[in-house]
Order: C-alpha cells, then structure tokens, then sequence
C-alpha cells in the first residue's frame, strides 16, 4: 500500500480542503458590497508583490486603490474597505482552524511515538512493563487551564469552530455553507471586557466537553491494558483552573467570584455524571441494579439543580455507591456492561466532586500591603519591617491570632484573607482537591513565603492547614535564589512540620514567560533548568518531593513550543513525579480543543513523563564540557539581551511601534494589561503576554531569539562552531531550545517592517533587530544542518505557512494604519476623527493575528 508522507496527508486533508472551502466562503456576501470577497485574494496578492518589491505598507495600500479602485473612492469608503477585509480574514482564519482541526486524525499518527499504545508496545518489548506499571501508580500530568488573554474567540465564534469541525469531517457541504454564513455575520469582538466568571464559564465548555471524556478514555486504557484491568490508585491526569482564584494584577477576582467559579465547576461535573448514568442505567435493567441506578439519579439530580444539596454532594455519596454495584454485577451478572460502569467510576475517581482544582494566586507585593496593615492595626511591632530576616521569621511564628477580613478597612486586605477563607469553604464542599495551592508571584525572599503561611495558618483551619504554599520564581536573579530560599523552609521547624502534614511533597512552580522577559530566551530556559536541577538535589537531600509546576504560554518566547520534547528531555537530575503546566488562550484550543488532540497531546505528555523514567540509561547527560558551552552560550546571550534592553529606544519603540498600547482595548481578558495602569511606562509594569504579542504583532517575535545568533557567532569567531553542533546532535534539552528558537524566527517577517530602517528616531534601533534576526537564523541552520527553517517539522512549517499566508494583508492593514497614526500625531493639528478610525483599524487587526498563531504551542 502507498503510505502518504506527513507533508502529503496534510496537503490532502488540510491545504485542499482549505482552497475548496475558503473558494466557496468568498462568494458569500456578508454585508451590501458583494464584491469584498473579491477583492480579498486581489489585495493579497497586491501585498505579497510590494513586499517583494520591497514597498511599505501604505504604498501598497496605495497602490491596490489604484490599480483595482478606477472609480475614485473617498477616504471613508477605502477604509470601510479595509474593515471589511479584516473581517473576511478573521473568518479565514476560523475556516484554518476548523479544517486543522477535522483534519487531525488524519494528519497526525495517533498511535505513533509518544502515545500510549507505543508507550506500552515499548515496554513490553523491553521487559519494563513492571517499572512503567510501578511509575504509572504517582506520576501524574496537571494541565492548568488560565483565562491568560492570548485568543480573541468569543464562546459564539469556538462553537462554529466546533460545528465546522464535525460538518467538515462529514463533508456536509450544505452544513459548511450554512456555518460560513452564520460565520459572517457573527461578531468577533465583546462589547465590555467578560469578568472574571465569565472567563471561567468560557473554560469549563472544555472540561465538560473535551477534557472529561478524554482523561477518562486515556485512564480507561491504561486501566485496562498497562493494569490488565485492576484498580490503581491514581489520578493520572488531574485538571488545574485559575480562572476566579488568579488574583495577581487582577482586581476584579473577588471572594464571591472564586466561591461561584468552584460551586459551577461542582455543578458542571455532576451533570456530566448524571448523564452518564442515565445512559448506564439503560443498560443495566436487571436485578436491584436498576432501582438503584434510579435512585442514584434522583439523588444527583436533586445535586445538579438545587444550591443546598450541591454544597453537601461529596464523592463517597456516588463513589461508595458505584462500587456496590459493581460488586454486584460482577458477582451476580458475569460483568455485563461492566466496561461501561468502570468507565463512569474512573471518572469519579479522576474529577471527584471539584472537577478541577481551583489555584489561589497572588503577587508578594500585596501580601507586604497587607502586613503593613497587621502592623497598623498594631499585631506586629511598629519597627517589624526594619528588623533582620531571622527575627521577622520569629515574630510571624510566634503569631498567634485568629485574623478576621471584616476588622480592616483596606479593600485589598479584606480580598486577600477573604481568598483564605473561600478557600476553607471550598474545601468543605468540593473536598480537598476543590483547592489546596496558594501561589505567591514574584518570590523573592523567604519572608515572602512565610508571610503568606502566616496569613494562612490565622486564618482559622481547626483540623490542621490543608494548604499547600507555592513559591513562584521568575526572573533571573529570582530563580537563583531559590535554592537558598527554599533550604531555609526546609530547616524551618513549622514549616518543616507542616510539609510532613503534606506527605513531603513541595510544589514549586517556574515562570517562564517572565523569566525570559527579563533575562532572554536561553538565560531564561537554562537558568530554570540549572534551578530544577538544584531545587531536585536540595529537597531529596531532605526526603522531600518536590514538584514542578511551569508557568507556561503558547509561543515559544513564553516557555511553549514542542513542550512534550522539552520534557522528555530533562533527565534523571530533575525530578519527574508529576508534569504540571500553565495552558492558555490558543494552546487550549489548539492543542486541547478536540477530543483528537486533546488525547494525542495529553498521551505526549504521559509519554515524555515515561521516557524520563524509563529511558534514563539511554539519555546523554550534561557532560562537563556540555554544561560549561551551555552556560557560556547563556552568558553571551543573556549579556546581548541585557544591552538590548538597556537601549534608550527600547521602551519608546515597543510603545510608539507597535500594538502594546492597544492590547487593553481589545476586551478579550478581565484582567489589565499592565500592572501600573497609569504613568510611564516602566519595564517591570509590562505582562509577558502584550510584551511578548507585540513582538509577534511586528513579526518579530524577539524574545524568542534575541541574543542566540550573538552567542553563537563567539564560537564561530573562535572556530569551534563544531562545539555547538554536537550539543545541538548530543543533548535532548539544547535541542528542544533551538527547534523552538527556529519556530520564532520562522514566524517573523521583516519585510513588513522594513520601512522602519529609514525612520530618523528608530531606524537603527530596527536594523539591530534586524541584524540579529538575520545571524541568529543563518547559524541556526547552521548547527542543525538543514537548509530551511522548521525542515525536520514539515507539519507545522506548512500550517504556519499557510497561516501567514492567510493574514499577510492583516498585518499590511496593521502596518497601514500605524503609520497613519504617527503622521497624524505629528502633524500641527491633530485630526481626531481620522485618529479613531485608524486607532479601531489596529485594535480589530489584532484578533485575526493572534488567532492566526495559535500554532505557535
């Protein structure tokens, strides 16, 4: 038979399918000029010629109004033109997504490397089904969903994604056809920014739909063909949320708002059990069985729809039951349907009644606003402050006071112990795993933690503190004072005694957006590789477990890319009990969207977890020689990411250049923008996910190779450039960061930008861009010996192709109405009128491009 290659199946499945829809969706007239969908591939067309030929965006713009406009059209009509383009590319970008997505069976192997199926053919083969049994009984992997503002999609605009999905996997034409309509005419943008609830509610279609039968599909199998069918104690794959309990920079995260988020996530979860079992009990109506299935159900209906027996519905009130039954059936009617109610109970033992576990989180700078309050209010000396660490740790152990929200007047007091005590109250009704992690962001000293198991533990917990604290460390200097702070917790006498409370496991989470924010692309990855390998070596050094938890986006800037890759190569110096990360904006429907590639990636990860453990033997560790070029190339890049930062037009670029400013005025997350949300703009104020999108907005993307190419042109100027190809051919780890890197450069263009060479104020600071982007590309293929960027990832070279494609004149539109902008602000008289216009001309040309990146996790 005549097996298709990866390039080949997606050229059938995707890229024609594309060509054919798209074709059909440009006929469609959504609005009184018919001829928009005409124009489109003509404007397109006109945008790829100019930047060959070199012309800004406004001469090209120019250029397609007279070349394809005879009749003279007035400024309102081009720009009325212009919005309807944006609006058309939007909805391409939805048909992409949609045909990726009916597509994914077919493009990608899901029985292949990786998944369980060769996982267990492998171990097997290997006589180590005992060893991957053994691991399977603690390892666990926690995706954390996050209402992080990476993706535009309204919850309107993810269902036609989804009816797409299924109408173009049936090829029902007239389906497609009736979508695509209803596509055009539906908004793509909110009115007001959601709320917090909002966002969760949004997140929770996943879990119900997506997350919830694949988790329990993928435990099934392990259940039954790694475990030949017996129990095992393990929630293999268990859900993470921050949507209602991320309170860092987000004041709009309140008690009420974390208590509705968790009591939803009870009710939604339940529901999914009360469907289940009214599908079980049509099969199991023999015996008492059925009465008692019956009676099961009336009991989880009364659950579902009323708010006092909801709070009350524990697991054991379904779990105990379940286990009767099935008892019962295996001993009285030789295990009919058993498959069935086994399916059901493993997913009570997966999502209990809490369905995912909530995160409280909170910068470290609001925790010493509210200690400045305790010391007002006068619970601690007047002087607290100015004292050494050892006696400030004195105090806050010597604390003793039960600490009441309602005391104080400082809003911000009352929110942060409120949290504590939504938290007891979630605990009560969702159980434990409801929510036990209060993270504190920006970690900087062990006063940070013990300040916050101060507020914890007086907060009332009569039965013991069933909270775990959760240092996050970010930055450069952060990450290496880790080990330092965290050794001191673990000599602490309370707190030491408090981790034995939690079973000697400590959870420490890594934030690697802002970390390379701050310190580049490699310092960042090697500098928390070099903190797991130290916190590893520390805590099991004191018996302790320690878990890692990676704050992670979707770009590759921000710790994403091929995160499977990146774990599995990590080696036995790092701790691998558990795979926990952050999953946002478009990772979530990218990579978890579907029941496909939810399974396929969530088996990655199980896989990367399992190649570490049983694979140790076959990995090529850091050899000395190895570490030292990795920290070497470190070093010279973090030093070149530092100068560039330290530019005087920095800052002014990235703010007068691109589109930072007009993130907040999209609507798309409840949370601000920036954390200082007047004033100058400072450095320290700015999120990773504007800074970092506009970057991407510019195709640029420099946080995800700035300083790469000048690290690695020291040894080519040295000659021993061969020293850096080995470790490309050598380590797993050097590897993953490089075919990551290439993934940023691969999605930058600088011919959209390249009128900026010649701007008096910026034209330098663009061509040192420039420079670099151009070093750090011809050495990346340098080392990894391919002639094109992404060669040995044919798949994703060819999406991001077509994607690119797709929003070119997206992105010229952008450009366009930037540069109008500067000539207007420069001009004598300002022209307010023609400002809004082009000010909305870039805010709505954002959500077609971040969409179109989506592929970027």
């Amino acid at each position: 038979m005549n097996r298709l290659t990866p390039i080949e199946r997606f050229d059938q499945s995707v890229r024609s399918r594309f060509q054919i829809y798209n074709s059909i969706f440009l006929t469609l007239p959504f609005d009184t000029v018919k001829d928009t969908g005409v124009l489109l591939p003509l404007f397109q067309q006109c945008c790829q010629e100019g930047f060959a030929q070199k012309l800004d965006p406004t001469a090209i713009v120019d250029r397609f109004f007279k070349q394809y406009q005879k009749d003279q059209l007035s400024d309102e009509q081009k720009h009325d033109l212009l919005f309807r383009f944006i609006r058309y590319i939007e909805r391409q970008v939805v048909l992409f997504d949609a045909i990726e997505d009916a597509s994914f069976a077919s493009v990608y192997n899901l029985e292949g490397r990786g998944t369980l199926r060769s996982i267990k053919e492998a171990a097997t083969s290997k006589g180590q089904l005992p060893q991957l049994r053994a691991y399977l009984k603690h390892f666990k992997v926690r995706p954390t969903l996050t209402a992080h503002p990476t993706q535009f999609y309204p919850g309107s605009v993810l269902g036609i994604i989804t009816d797409l999905d299924q109408a173009i996997q049936q090829n029902d034409l007239n389906q497609i056809k009736d979508l695509l309509a209803q596509l055009g005419r539906t908004p793509f943008f909110n009115k007001s920014k959601p709320t917090p609830y909002n966002e969760a509610v949004s997140l929770i279609w996943y879990l119900q739909n997506v997350f919830y039968k694949v988790a329990g599909s993928i435990y099934n199998y392990v259940q039954e063909h790694i475990f030949e069918g017996e129990d095992f104690d393990n929630d293999l794959i268990n859900l993470g949320f921050w949507p209602g309990g991320d309170r860092d920079g987000n004041p709009f995260v309140t008690t009420e708002i974390t208590l509705k988020v968790a009591r939803r996530l009870k009710k939604t979860i339940l529901l999914n059990y009360y469907k289940d079992l009214r599908k079980l009990k049509r099969r199991i109506t023999f015996g008492d069985l059925h009465e008692r299935l019956t009676t099961l159900e009336h009991t989880l209906y009364d659950a579902v729809h009323s708010s006092e027996v909801r709070k009350t519905y524990q697991v054991s009130d379904l779990l105990d039951e379940l286990l009767s039954i099935r008892a019962v059936l295996k001993e009285d009617f030789q295990s009919l349907f058993l498959k069935q109610l086994q399916d059901l109970i493993n997913k009570v033992k997966l999502f209990g009644v809490h369905f995912a576990t909530l995160d409280i989180r909170q910068d470290s700078s609001v925790h010493h606003l509210v200690f400045q309050a305790l010391i007002d209010k006068g619970y601690f000396p007047l002087n607290y402050k100015e004292r050494s660490t050892e006696e400030k740790i004195k105090l806050l152990h010597e604390f003793n006071r039960t600490l009441d929200p309602e005391v104080f007047s400082q809003e911000i007091v009352r929110k942060t112990l409120g949290s504590i005590y939504a938290m007891k109250t979630i605990q009560k009704e969702n159980g434990e795993q409801g929510v036990h992690r209060y993270i504190t962001s920006n970690t900087q000293s062990t006063e940070d933690l013990m300040q916050v198991f101060t507020l914890l533990r007086s907060c009332n917990w009569e039965d013991g503190l069933s909270v775990d604290v959760v240092p996050l460390f970010e930055t450069v200097p952060d990450l290496k004072n880790a080990p330092q702070i965290m050794e001191f917790l673990y000599n602490d006498p309370i707190y030491k005694a408090h981790l034995e409370r939690r079973g000697n496991k400590q959870t420490v989470m890594l934030g690697f957006s802002d970390g390379t924010k701050d310190g580049g692309y490699l310092m960042a990855n090697w500098a928390i590789f070099q903190a797991k390998e130290t916190l590893t070596a520390l805590s099991r050094k004191y018996d302790i477990t320690v878990i890692f938890f990676d704050g992670r986006g979707g770009p590759p800037a921000r710790g994403g890319g091929n995160t499977s890759k990146f774990f599995a190569s990590l080696g036995d110096t790092i701790e691998n009990q558990e795979i926990q990360m952050t999953v946002q904006g478009q990772t979530i429907s990218s990579k978890f969207g579907t029941t496909h590639s939810c399974q396929y990636n969530l088996e990655q990860l199980l896989g990367a977890g399992v190649t570490n453990e049983l694979s140790q033997h076959q990995k090529t560790v850091f050899s000395q020689e190895d570490r030292k070029i990795m920290q070497r190339l470190s070093d010279l890049s973090y030093q070149a990411y530092t100068d560039f930062k330290k530019h005087p037009k920095f800052l002014s670029y990235i703010e007068q250049m691109s589109t930072l400013q007009y993130y907040g005025k999209t609507n798309i997350g409840s949370r601000p923008s920036k954390r200082n949300s007047g004033g100058k703009l400072n450095f320290s104020d700015l999120r990773a996910i504007p800074f970092v999108g506009s970057w991407s907005q510019l195709k640029q993307n420099v946080p995800g190779f700035y300083g790469v190419g000048t690290a690695i042109a020291v040894y080519e100027k040295e000659g021993e450039l061969d020293k850096v190809k080995q470790l490309y051919q050598d380590s797993p780890f050097f590897k993953a960061l490089i075919d990551n890197s290439i993934m940023s450069i691969s999605k930058s263009f600088f011919e959209l930008t390249m009128y900026m060479k010649d701007d008096p104020e910026y034209g330098a600071f663009w061509q040192l861009i420039y420079d670099e982007y151009l070093l750090s590309k011809r050495l990346l293929l340098e080392i990894t010996q391919t002639s094109h960027l992404m060669e040995n990832e044919p798949i994703q070279s060819a999406s991001i192709r077509v994607r690119e494609q797709i929003v070119l004149p997206l992105l010229t539109i952008q450009q366009f109405a930037l540069c109008k902008i500067q000539q207007i602000k420069a001009s004598s008289s300002i022209d307010q009128q023609a400002l809004e216009v082009y000010e909305k001309m870039v805010t709505r040309s954002l959500f077609g491009n971040i969409n179109a990146s989506r592929n970027s996790a």
